[in-house]
């Protein structure tokens, strides 16, 4: 059985039942066969999540020269908008990168290229390594908390927001002053904290 077929199984279970449902067992019900044949391409559930995992990054189709040109900052703005949508695509799988380093091919590549863009824009190796892995971070807290996990629970924007308007103001009076603008919507939340990162970066990339 072809392994492409078998990735693309696997991602649909995901999709369709969440991270937590896929195994090889399922997997092969799924594909109408034996674990036997999985094995033969999977050691382990690991493996198969890494080849899963791998699969999203293929979306993330990123030209080095192209992000080059845009400049450090526009690059990492372009990564981190262009890995969120990935994973917004298929939207249980961000669970399945809490279980790993991404060390596919297609997740090695993003890496190089990124890390490429900051090296040659004059940042130190170290710096450049942190500034890679602190978004990656960053992107799969968001993607998880967007799928439906660590949300806002069984209530909408407008019964959280006035849940706020309602706190004491002899206890809460901050709360209170922008109970109006809670909650923050997640998308808001996503592109403030990431320019709040990389402006932290241009301070560091000044100070070299």
């Amino acid at each position: 059985m072809p392994l492409e077929r078998i990735v693309a199984a696997a991602l649909q279970i995901v999709d369709e039942e969440g991270a937590e449902a896929l195994s090889m067992r399922t997997l092969a019900q799924r594909l109408g066969s034996g674990t036997a044949t999985l094995y033969r391409h999977f050691d382990n559930r690991a493996a198969l999540v890494a080849h899963v995992v791998d699969r999203v990054f293929g979306a993330v189709q990123l030209n080095r020269e192209k992000l080059v040109a845009m400049g450090w900052r526009q690059a990492l703005r372009t990564v981190a908008r262009t890995m969120f949508d990935a994973l917004e695509h298929h939207r249980d799988t961000a669970r399945l990168m809490v279980e790993q380093i991404p060390m596919g091919p297609n997740a090695m590549a993003l890496r190089e290229n990124c890390i490429a863009v900051l090296l040659d824009s004059g940042f130190p190796p170290g710096v450049a390594a942190h500034a890679y892995a602190t978004l990656a971070r960053y992107v799969l807290g968001f993607a998880i908390q967007t799928n439906g996990h660590g949300g806002t629970g069984q209530l909408d924007a407008a019964q959280v927001s006035a849940v706020f308007r309602s706190v004491d103001q002899s206890l809460f009076p901050a709360t209170l002053t922008v109970a109006d603008s809670m909650p923050v919507p997640i998308g808001d939340e996503f592109s403030f904290g990431l320019e709040l990162l990389l402006s932290g970066l241009a301070h560091l990339h000044d100070d070299v």
